[in-house]
């Protein structure tokens, strides 16, 4: 059973004209978050029949040159790394980077895992509340475009959570705070489910297949965002349908995630909804940070699941917020997670 449950309600709804200032450019960031989840988990399948290669990798050197422009102007919004690393695991290298916080000392640092196709640079809103509360590690994950690089296949959930186990170990602490948005909600998840030993707290921010399976209608509209050649504006319009309505504007973030879904092949099972014995059997405490109107998971059977299955658990939701609700409502994101790591 839960530790606690609450209703966040403070927000406005969308199109209000009280929203706090700075909301349509959280709103924006946050489609590349929510852009390509059903890229892998509804057409993997696709990707695959596009070319034999066991991994993930680009479709040009041009494509990936692009890529790499619009990453780089995106990390501008990010705060300066005070360190990068690239760990080696038995199934690639990962980008790894490391920020000094301000927060409490006593306060293991939080691992940042971020959406599909969407890496590090997504975490620019978050940053400055979240630095107040820990140091950060923020990872791009292995097989996704970003500056990590797959050099085996990925085949399994086990797999996907022994890279990321691998990853934790390279690094001087011992246990850290995890923090997953969207699919990387799934992976921080599964890797506490496989390799729980080095998880202090488990943190979630509206994961997508963790507390229940997708709905039809979201996987249907996905479709045609999921195929790379098919027209921009298609990929557009899903990706403002899982924001709330929100308009893709030519921002650095959006550019890199529509070369990223359109050129990246991505060479990752699709992910194994978590099941209710293995959530269960968690024993680190875990903050579900659920969004009301999310598009990306059944909200009252995710909301359901998470207070009767979780023995350790706090569910929060924040009832006007879409799978956007990371970046909408970053300072909001960082009181409820510094309260959750403050509790007893």
């Amino acid at each position: 059973m839960g530790r606690r449950q609450q209703d966040d309600g403070t927000k406005p709804s969308r199109g209000r004209p009280d929203r706090k200032p700075g909301w349509k450019r959280r709103r924006r960031t946050m489609l590349a978050i929510t852009a390509a989840v059903v890229v892998v988990t509804v057409l993997t399948a696709a990707f695959a029949l596009r070319t034999p290669s066991p991994v993930g990798h680009w479709n040009s050197a041009q494509a990936q040159q692009e890529f790499l422009r619009d990453y780089k102007a995106a990390m501008e919004d990010m705060p300066e790394p005070d360190r990068t690393l690239d760990v080696r695991t038995r199934f690639g290298f990962v980008r790894v980077y490391k920020f000094e916080g301000t927060g409490r000392d006593d306060v293991d640092p939080l691992v940042l895992l971020p959406g599909r196709s969407s890496p590090t640079p997504v975490w620019a809103d978050n940053m400055p509340s979240l630095l107040k509360v820990a140091d950060v590690y923020a990872v791009d994950l292995l097989g996704e475009p970003g500056m990590s690089v797959q050099e085996a296949p990925i085949a399994t959930d086990a797999d996907n959570a022994a890279w990321l186990d691998r990853t934790l170990a390279a690094l001087p602490e011992e246990k850290f705070n995890v923090l997953g948005l969207s699919i990387g909600g799934w992976t921080a998840t599964n890797l506490a489910v496989h390799h729980p030993e080095r998880i202090n707290a488990l943190m979630l921010i509206d994961p997508v297949y963790t507390f229940s399976g997708m709905p039809a209608e979201t996987a249907v509209r996905a479709i045609p965002a999921s195929v790379p050649w098919l027209p921009k504006s298609w990929r557009d319009s899903f990706n403002s349908y899982t924001a709330g309505g929100a308009p893709v504007e030519d921002v650095p973030l959006a550019r890199m995630t529509e070369t990223a879904m359109s050129t990246y092949a991505i060479k990752l099972p699709q992910p194994t909804l978590i099941s209710e014995d293995d959530l269960a059997g968690l024993k680190m405490p875990v903050l579900a940070i659920l969004a009301g109107d999310s598009v990306m998971h059944d909200i009252d059977a995710s909301r359901q699941v998470a207070e009767r299955r979780l023995r350790n658990g706090t569910v929060v939701v924040h009832e006007d917020a879409s799978h956007a609700v990371g970046s909408e409502q970053p300072e909001d994101i960082a009181r409820q997670v510094r309260e959750f790591l403050a509790a007893p």
